[in-house]
């Protein structure tokens, strides 16, 4: 599972072949620091993300988990601006 790095936060990212079909779906889960070093703290559970376009290959998918990771990240790095 590729997974890429940003400010402390892991990014991983997927593609993964939809059963009964030969399209692709792309997978994302975000983790941040937590109190204990030996752990991180899940921010966003693997879910799939860009349901709505259709991927042709385990690279698109991935190429489009990537790109959904981090915008999810820049959102949930704004949400605790927006609270205070």
């Amino acid at each position: 599972m590729p997974t890429k790095f940003v400010d402390g936060y892991e990014i991983e990212f997927t593609g993964e072949p939809l059963p009964g079909c030969d399209q692709w779906g792309a997978y994302v889960a975000i983790f941040g620091v937590s109190d204990n070093p030996m752990h991180l703290t899940n921010l966003y559970p693997r879910q799939r993300v860009a349901a709505d376009v259709i991927l042709a290959s385990e690279a698109a998918a991935e190429q489009a988990a990537e790109r959904a990771g981090m915008r999810i990240l820049e959102e949930l790095r704004a949400a605790p601006a927006k609270a205070g």
